[in-house]
């Protein structure tokens, strides 16, 4: 996620944090420690507000990385590749591969819900321990909240709205009953987009009628909107890329360059003419090791470009979207990222025999579309 930058790993991932959450943080602090403490807790000293606020907002936030950890744990015990775990603005976002089976796909949807339920329960029931021992003390009321906002979060990541927990877990169940997971991928966007909208409105008419707090609402059905938009044209295409194989997408022979050369040579003898806006790279037994971006070459300055050679820019193989020939094309897309962009190298017996770009997807489908059928 764009903004974000990496704080450590979790469950052997990498933890990333947006830039928003230092903010979502204050504004939590904010509304427990001005807001609900004094309400609820009257005659303290401000600081001693000011640090529950505080305390309080980071251990929601740890709960949420407990959320998105549980999903990541299940993922990587059911053999699903998982990128990264980021935590922003509404919460957090686990990126990881395709589940390969329904019950793979549910048991990753509905850890995160579950692993909220349990935090909301533990620490809410602790809260009324604690309010019995001493009354409605300041620790008592900040459990209290944390099991609330926990209960609240995982109750509505079960709404059956992708990219929510629960439309993923409608996906699941509609996978398993149907055995088309296409279908369920399409039918469950389609509830987030309606789910998306209904939030909207809802938000607004808050909004009109004085609550500024709608404008969240707003701005969290929106996201819902955008997010199964996105998922419903990729099932779509995931569809209409069944049956097809790599080499039917992939262009040949392949305009690629030497790792070896300085960035200085490398832009005058390969990119210059090649007139691509990214290029795989070989070693010198001719074997793929990555593919370099002329962006990254462009950024680098000049004084460098004759001492840095181009494979120390590039995006190594490890980290590229690499497929064979006979490969089906949708499990292929499923590898790609934004770091390496819409695009899969492909190799057979370790060598480049193609490359398949997000244009070559294109022109396929619409081929596809012009002869009234399916690309084969």
């Amino acid at each position: 996620m764009n903004g974000s930058v990496r704080v450590g790993r979790v469950v052997g991932v990498p933890l990333r944090m947006h830039w928003s959450v230092p903010l979502l943080i204050g504004l939590f602090a904010y509304a427990l420690g001005r807001q609900g403490l004094p309400v609820w807790t009257p005659g303290r000293p401000g600081a001693v507000y000011a640090l529950a606020g505080v305390v309080g907002a980071a251990l929601l936030m740890g709960s949420l990385l407990l959320h998105e950890t549980a999903h990541a744990a299940i993922a990587l015990r059911k053999k699903i590749s998982v990128e990264d775990v980021t935590l922003w603005a509404l919460g957090g976002t686990t990126r990881m591969g395709r589940p390969k089976t329904a019950a793979a796909a549910f048991a990753v949807a509905v850890s995160g819900p579950l692993t909220s339920l349990v935090i909301g329960g533990v620490a809410l029931g602790a809260g009324l321990g604690l309010h019995r021992l001493s009354g409605w003390a300041v620790p008592a009321v900040v459990l209290a909240w944390l099991g609330w906002a926990n209960l609240f979060l995982g109750v509505f990541n079960l709404l059956p709205a992708v990219p929510l927990d629960g439309g993923r877990v409608l996906q699941a169940v509609l996978w398993w009953r149907t055995g088309d997971r296409d279908r369920a991928d399409v039918v469950a966007s389609r509830g987030g987009q309606i789910m998306g909208l209904l939030l909207v409105a809802a938000g607004w008419i808050a909004v009109l009628r004085g609550a500024p707090g709608g404008l969240w609402i707003v701005f969290v059905g929106l996201f819902i909107m955008v997010v199964a938009g996105a998922e419903r044209r990729r099932a779509a295409l995931h569809a209409a890329l069944r049956g097809v194989t790599v080499a039917e997408a992939m262009s040949s022979p392949v305009v690629t360059g030497a790792d070896w050369l300085t960035v200085q040579r490398f832009i005058d003898e390969v990119a210059v003419p090649s007139r691509h806006s990214a290029l795989p790279l070989v070693d010198f037994d001719g074997r793929p090791s990555g593919v370099v971006q002329l962006r990254r070459l462009a950024s680098l300055p000049v004084a460098s470009r004759e001492s840095v050679r181009v494979r120390e820019v590039a995006i190594p193989l490890s980290q590229c979207a690499v497929a064979a020939p006979d490969e089906p094309l949708s499990a292929a897309l499923d590898r790609i990222s934004l770091r390496s962009g819409a695009r899969i190298l492909v190799v057979d017996d370790g060598r480049l025999v193609g490359i398949a770009t997000g244009k070559d997807i294109s022109r396929l489908v619409q081929r596809g579309s012009l002869s009234g059928r399916e690309p084969r």
